[in-house]
């Protein structure tokens, strides 16, 4: 189970956009990385394409950005969290918060 998935709302927690948030794009689990949308953002030039109505230039996207950079934002305390997984009784596994033990997912 992993522990961050498309969705969720990270704070980045090195990097040139240290402390800001964003909402996960795309996760490569193969390359451990993931897109977030606002955080890291390249400039990628574009050739203009009329049949696919692009203008072309310089276009700023998000590059991926390695997990191990990424903590969960926590509503509760507002705050980057760490996530722990918990088998529940039933055995269904679900994400917890480590600071409050609240679940992620609801």
């Amino acid at each position: 189970m992993r522990k961050i998935r498309k969705g969720d709302t990270v704070v980045a927690l090195t990097g040139k956009d240290k402390g800001k948030q964003g909402k996960v794009l795309s996760i490569s689990v193969t390359k451990n990385r993931a897109r977030v949308e606002g955080i890291n953002l390249v400039k990628k030039h574009v050739k203009p394409n009329p049949q696919k109505n692009v203008a072309g230039g310089i276009v700023p996207q998000e590059a991926s950005i390695n997990l191990t950079n990424l903590a969960l934002f926590n509503p509760v305390s507002k705050k980057a969290d760490k996530v722990g997984i918990k088998k529940l009784e039933d055995g269904k596994k679900v994400r917890i918060f480590k600071s409050n033990g609240e679940l992620v997912d609801i």
